[in-house]
């Protein structure tokens, strides 16, 4: 069964369990969700939103310009699993993971996380963002293909970020971790 986030289980069902990284990860090792776009969140199960023409464009552009940039300082990923903490297990758009082998176990830390939003935009900031502020990501970006901008959310501080910030197809964005790569905002959105 799947509950929204944007509709919190009921008070009789008070009792419900989250269910626990490892186990999510052995359901999926089983195949119990091949057939369904699914995330763990704060022990929920929750249905990922299907992915337009220009979500999907922003995503391959955004991660083979950050693999060109950054070539073996770090391993660009997209759309694969980060292990956070023992209820989480997200899916972002784009992931700089600092370089190692993830053969066995997935990443639990990043660099950079990214995600395209459009009709994800409030879980990505109200769900996702605390979420990665939690885990102790340095950098979160929302490339806000509502608005037309990217939200630039730094410096964790008890499950938030305390630095964010808003940047229009003008601007060009520098990652904390590195200070060499420059992205310019409207090379991202056309």
């Amino acid at each position: 069964m799947f509950l929204s986030l944007d509709h919190p289980a009921p008070a009789l069902l008070d009792s419900i369990r989250p269910l626990h990284r490892r186990e999510y990860e052995r359901l999926v090792d089983l195949g119990s969700f091949d057939d369904e776009r699914i995330e763990l969140l704060g022990g929920w199960l929750v249905q990922m939103s299907p992915h337009g023409t220009e979500h999907a464009d922003v995503v391959r552009r955004l991660a083979a310009w950050l693999t060109r940039a950054l070539g073996d300082r770090a391993i660009v990923s997209s759309q694969l699993p980060l292990a956070l903490g023992d209820d989480s297990e997200p899916e972002p758009d784009v992931a700089v993971v600092p370089p190692g082998d993830y053969s066995q176990a997935h990443p639990s830390a990043a660099l950079l996380v990214v995600e395209v939003s459009d009709s994800s935009l409030r879980t990505d900031r109200e769900v996702k963002g605390p979420l990665y502020a939690a885990a102790g990501i340095e950098e979160y970006w929302i490339v806000n293909l509502v608005d037309r901008a990217v939200e630039m959310h730094r410096v964790p501080r008890e499950g938030r970020y305390s630095d964010v910030s808003w940047h229009g197809r003008e601007a060009t964005l520098r990652p904390m971790a590195f200070g060499d790569v420059a992205v310019a905002v409207g090379e991202l959105m056309r």
